[in-house]
């Protein structure tokens, strides 16, 4: 793999990322946004002329879809939409039970590239040997099989001392920096970065060279040059780790992966790579939006605190911080919601609609971590579900735990809407959360 259309572009939605597009070349930096800022694309959210709205929908709100999804689940659950750079047209799902649908039918491809630059539309690919979230049916349940076994919730759990450790350690580092302290520079992100450098067998130090790709690869806006190099330094960087890897093995992931002979080096190049970037950008901000939410809601905070078991998956459900990158292309003509969709067409599911769909849970736009569990789809459906689940888990409840428990004053620094929120990015978070206590 050389160029930077060949990986997937937004790590996330499942078996870690969720994919598809190249960078958009329009809105305004990341570094601008703020609470209460984002706006659905389009002045009314509608295309001008096609009477369709836009996608992806912005938030109005850094905690919830916008109220468009809303409105569009109730009249048309599956509707069409355009793509504003390049006018083109897809089936937006917004139904809890359609984007199950949707996302269990092999009809529907994985397959999928472009979407968000007005230089390369959606289309199907060819993934890379290895690129198995791009991939559909025995091809991509081969990979599949081979890493399931290293994610179970047994095996996962033994993991449990270590993040404990982890944890406790960086609460250790907070606690002796001058206040106010970046909640994600300090903690959400070295937390999930250490875990998962230690599960593949990679040295922590090198986390620059995955961080650096990860910033890169999920926001809509990136330069593609700054893609391709970033995408070039972290290839070379996992060939020469699964050289080395080769030379004496651990029983790390990538060394177990060594032993078993079965992978070539381009495949081991893809899957760590893929692991690397995925397994640390989603719970990093989880844990940093998920905090910011909690501290706006006293009440829900002191019951994480006090350890509800069901907290992770209605934070999760809550904020489905993957929403915009769900793309699916349709291999065949097929029915959805009462709609002909045929072949070559493209649907994009709405997980955070779907997880605030009335027919999901009761009261669905109510925060209530002691909610019994719901079947949300914030970690995906089907054969391609969050493969590292169980890691997110246990990540986001030892994390959020220990965090309040530690400092039980922990209040914002800031005021809400000087929060900087990732609003041009294919995962929602916050860049920054300065803390005191």
């Amino acid at each position: 793999m050389t160029s930077r259309s060949e990986f997937p572009r937004h790590p996330a939605h499942a078996e870690y990322p969720a994919h598809t597009g190249r960078p958009v070349h329009a809105g305004s930096p990341e570094s601008s946004a703020r609470p209460g800022r984002s706006e659905p694309a389009g002045s009314s959210g509608h295309a001008e002329g096609s009477g369709l709205p836009e996608v992806p929908i912005r938030r109005t709100c850094p905690f919830d879809p916008s109220p468009d999804l809303a409105a569009l689940r109730a009249a048309r659950p599956v509707a069409r939409a355009v793509m504003p750079l390049d006018g083109s047209e897809v089936w937006l799902v917004t139904g809890h039970d359609l984007v199950r649908r949707m996302l269990a039918d092999p009809r529907w491809s994985s397959s999928v590239e472009g979407g968000l630059s007005e230089d390369q539309p959606l289309h199907l690919k060819q993934p890379e040997p290895g690129m198995f979230i791009e991939m559909d049916g025995s091809e991509h349940a081969r990979y599949r099989r081979m890493l399931t076994a290293r994610f179970t919730v047994q095996r996962t759990n033994r993991l449990r001392p270590r993040i404990e450790q982890i944890v406790a350690e960086r609460l250790d580092a907070m606690e002796r920096l001058p206040r106010p302290v970046d909640l994600v520079a300090e903690f959400a992100l070295p937390v999930p970065s250490l875990v998962i450098c230690e599960l593949l067998g990679m040295p922590y130090e090198d986390r620059a060279e995955f961080q650096e790709a990860a910033r890169a690869f999920v926001r809509l806006d990136s330069p593609a040059e700054e893609i391709e190099a970033a995408m070039a330094r972290l290839i070379g960087h996992l060939a020469k780790l699964i050289a080395a890897k080769r030379a004496e093995p651990d029983d790390a992931l990538i060394g177990e992966l060594v032993r078993e002979g079965v992978l070539t080096d381009g495949e081991l190049v893809q899957i760590s790579m893929l692991l690397l970037v995925a397994g640390h950008e989603t719970t990093a901000n989880m844990i940093g939006l998920g905090t910011l939410l909690l501290l706006q809601h006293p009440d829900q905070l002191a019951l994480v605190r006090e350890g509800a078991p069901g907290a992770a998956d209605e934070l999760l459900r809550y904020l489905s911080i993957v929403d915009v990158v769900m793309f699916r292309g349709a291999k065949e003509d097929l029915t959805l919601g009462g709609q002909r969709i045929r072949a070559g067409e493209f649907g994009l599911a709405s997980l955070g609609a779907a997880n605030r769909d009335p027919a999901l849970c009761e009261d669905p736009d109510r925060l209530d971590v002691t909610r019994p569990k719901t079947a949300h789809v914030a970690l995906g459906f089907g054969p391609h579900q969050c493969l590292g689940q169980n890691l997110a888990r246990l990540e986001l409840e030892v994390a959020f735990q220990a965090l309040l428990r530690r400092f039980p004053g922990l209040r914002a620094a800031v005021p809400l809407e000087e929060v900087p929120v990732r609003e041009n990015s294919a995962i929602h978070g916050v860049h920054s959360l300065p803390v005191t206590w």
